[in-house]
């Protein structure tokens, strides 16, 4: 049996809600971080570095970020994309304003840049909430794109208005422009996106995370039993925008390169809250298998048919893959809302008692 848990004793309310009450769980984390940093790069080509590896480890951590104000905090926003570009073009300027600083510092001031945007358009969820809260920050995501093709400062007066990632080393090794190779960018992502999903985890496992879920249960409640809900649905919103600032940042300067305003406009926002949906609202692990689904469908769309015979345009795949995310969307709503992290808990229920039935 996979999952033994017989002489797995929990003697104490620490032991009882510890990280992983199973030891299991701690192996099959072990095995999927010596796939990821030492098999997956052996086994990966350009390609699949490139269209797979890369965007799901970003799009993983924008999802995040927008978990931690919609699933755990139950702020709605429709304006990520957007929070997305500030922390690219603040990661740009940075970079080229002061080129002799560490790319890692400059990935976490950029974050900080987004944090006090999202922060400052987070302010109506102090009076207004649901369905409201996410028209003001749909107006955010136009009024942010709006800027960045209007404000030339941004880009650096650059004639087609796009922002591109210059050659960037560390220790000696180029990780981020034209001349870094795809497996150091990688690399690069894949620690980033573990450090900071650490991070979120602490912090939504702890004192933050139980008032994040209280106000995002009933808020009201919340505030009767003495919690700031300014302070808790600011915060909400300073932690999630970072997070989504440092994958702006990521999503640009290693994997796409270069960008214009347009990349980040509500198609790139509804994009992550897809995955979120998907994956699963108020969980950690639904963001990665979310991003995993939604980025790897239309490759597989486009290479299943070819390997059949079949012949399939660009443009039928991406009308496919529109049409099977929608249709999932609306059979996860129904049939299980929590999404894919929900699904890993049925079967992982079943492992642990198996083979009895209950």
């Amino acid at each position: 049996m996979l999952y033994r848990v017989a002489g797995q004793y929990k003697t104490s309310y620490k032991a009882d809600y510890a990280l992983f009450p199973v030891k299991q769980d701690a192996w099959l984390l072990g095995v999927i971080l010596l796939f990821a940093f030492v098999i997956l790069p052996l086994m990966a080509n350009e390609f699949t570095f490139r269209a797979l590896l890369i965007p799901v480890l970003i799009y993983s951590l924008a999802a995040l970020g927008l978990n931690i104000l919609t699933g755990f905090a139950g702020q709605l926003s429709l304006g990520t994309g957007a929070f997305m570009g500030v922390g690219a073009y603040a990661c740009f300027k940075l970079a080229t304003i002061f080129p002799e600083l560490n790319i890692v510092i400059v990935l976490a001031l950029s974050g900080f840049f987004s944090a006090a945007i999202g922060m400052a358009f987070g302010l109506p969820s102090l009076r207004i909430k649901g369905f409201y809260l996410a028209i003001a920050t749909l107006a955010a995501q136009f009024f942010l794109v709006w800027l960045f093709q209007k404000w030339a400062w941004l880009y650096n007066y650059s004639a087609s208005g796009a922002i591109q990632a210059p050659n960037i080393q560390m220790f000696g090794v180029t990780v981020a422009g034209a001349r870094a190779s795809a497996m150091t960018q990688y690399y690069f992502v894949l620690c980033v996106v573990a450090v900071v999903t650490f991070c979120a985890i602490n912090i939504t496992r702890g004192r933050i995370g139980r008032i994040w879920k209280s106000v995002r249960d009933m808020d009201i409640a919340a505030e009767l039993v003495g919690i700031n809900l300014m302070k808790a649905k600011l915060l909400a919103f300073f932690v999630s925008s970072y997070i989504v600032g440092i994958a702006g940042a990521l999503f640009v300067f290693f994997w796409r390169g270069a960008a214009e305003a347009e990349l980040f406009d509500i198609q790139l926002s509804f994009r992550v809250l897809f995955i979120a949906i998907i994956g699963g609202l108020g969980s950690i692990l639904g963001n990665y298998l979310g991003a995993i689904l939604i980025v790897a469908l239309p490759v597989i769309i486009g290479a299943v048919p070819s390997a059949l015979g079949l012949p399939i345009s660009p443009s039928m795949v991406e009308h496919l893959n529109v049409m099977i995310i929608g249709l999932l969307i609306i059979g996860f709503l129904i049939l299980e809302p929590h999404g894919l992290a929900r699904l890993w808990a049925i079967i992982r229920e079943k492992l642990i008692i198996w083979p009895f039935p209950h």
